[in-house]
């Protein structure tokens, strides 16, 4: 029998953490305290909104849950949240997050991921992973040559976005930090919006990303929309339809080419799932209206993808898909294969692109001075640090 990563976590600590869980889970585990079944639903009920909405760091916050209660809670739960081992602040005010993870098992010796957030005028964005490393190998992604250690688990998602509202002050009677880096004002929230564009690849962990996403959403907790939350993926075809009935976030593809035999060599899974495939998907997406248009994802890579005659070949394959072309300028890494197009070579695509009716908005790279833009996560324990990595290859 698999174990449940709550019931891992018991047993390795003597303790399960409640932040993460869903509501089902909380209600086994207080069925596991003895509970009645009649209080079980209004009990839950109280922990959803001293984790989700009020960010409780603690039982003994929780004030309309009596004392013999919480004091029971507290002996066989806590509240723990993903470490954050290293927090590097950007000159634009991007922050990007070295999370460790708590051991699932005696061979767990605690993995680390990554996540970003990105401050904009009108709106916070925070890129989540969803696996440590990755299975996909692209070849211009520096956290694709790092392997596949596991998938996160529901709670381990969650926790990102809990890590970071804390850290950013985002619950309420929480101080902001003082940088002026984070927006502030009253009912401005500090993460508006969720990317599952991270380590790894969300669709070949749908259950737990699916489950992450329901929690995120509720609308008694953490209450994001669901059409703030984008769901990335590099094509798993099979998986796509099941995300758009089963769950409905925003759907954003990564593209990078448009024949095949370039995209096989840019991002391999092509080879299993080709482009005609991957955009049939696409047209069939549940939700996809052009109030909810599909995002693609388009890395722009000097002499490889960039030409006039494949933005004109984008257009043509976008045909009766409700879509927004996203450019990237490609974001280096020491070692990178690939260099950044040229801006005039962007600008030119992206007008080609929006002559034919489509947005194409050039996405401001950001974080890229700590490692943090499109494509350049990678947890440390695969990497020499950002800083020293540089500094060693003369950057």
């Amino acid at each position: 029998m698999t174990l449940s990563h709550t019931a891992v976590a018991a047993k390795l600590s003597g303790k399960a953490s409640l932040a993460g869980m869903t509501r089902a889970g909380m209600a086994d585990a207080l069925r596991a305290l003895g509970l009645p079944e009649r209080e079980i639903r209004m009990r839950v009920s109280q922990l959803w909104h001293w984790v989700y909405f009020r960010g409780a760091r603690g039982f003994d916050e929780m004030l309309n849950i009596s004392k013999a209660l919480r004091a029971t809670l507290d002996d066989s739960f806590d509240l723990a949240l993903p470490e954050i081992v290293e927090e590097q602040i950007s000159v634009d005010g991007t922050r990007k997050w070295l999370l460790r993870l708590a051991p699932l098992d005696a061979q767990d010796k605690g993995a680390e991921v990554e996540c970003v957030y990105i401050p904009e005028s009108d709106r916070g964005t925070l890129c989540v992973s969803s696996q440590v490393g990755c299975t996909l190998n692209c070849s211009f992604c520096h956290t694709g040559t790092q392997k596949l250690v596991r998938n996160l688990t529901t709670a381990e998602i969650v926790g990102q976005l809990l890590v970071a509202r804390q850290r950013l002050g985002d619950f309420p009677e929480r101080e902001r930090p003082t940088d002026g880096l984070v927006p502030s004002g009253e009912g401005v929230r500090a993460v508006s919006n969720i990317v599952f564009m991270g380590m790894g690849e969300p669709l070949y962990n749908i259950e737990n990303v699916m489950a992450a996403i329901e929690i995120m959403a509720d609308g008694d907790g953490l209450s994001l929309s669901k059409r703030r939350i984008t769901v990335s993926t590099s094509g798993v075809v099979p998986q796509i339809e099941r995300l758009g009935m089963d769950c409905g976030p925003a759907l954003a593809i990564s593209l990078h080419a448009v024949r095949d035999d370039l995209r096989n060599e840019l991002v391999p899974l092509n080879k299993k799932y080709p482009i005609a495939e991957l955009l049939q998907a696409c047209r069939d997406y549940p939700g996809a209206s052009n109030a909810r248009r599909i995002t693609f994802e388009y890395v722009m890579l000097k002499g490889v993808n960039d030409s006039p005659a494949e933005a004109r070949e984008l257009v043509r394959l976008l045909k009766g898909v409700p879509a927004k072309i996203n450019l990237i300028p490609f974001n280096p890494w020491p070692g990178a294969p690939y260099e950044c197009s040229d801006w005039e070579t962007i600008e030119r695509f992206s007008d080609i692109v929006f002559n034919a009716g489509y947005a194409s908005p050039v996405r401001t790279p950001r974080g890229r001075d700590i490692l943090a833009a499109c494509g350049q996560l990678k947890s440390e324990t695969e990497k020499l640090r950002a800083r020293a990595r540089l500094a060693a290859e003369g950057g």
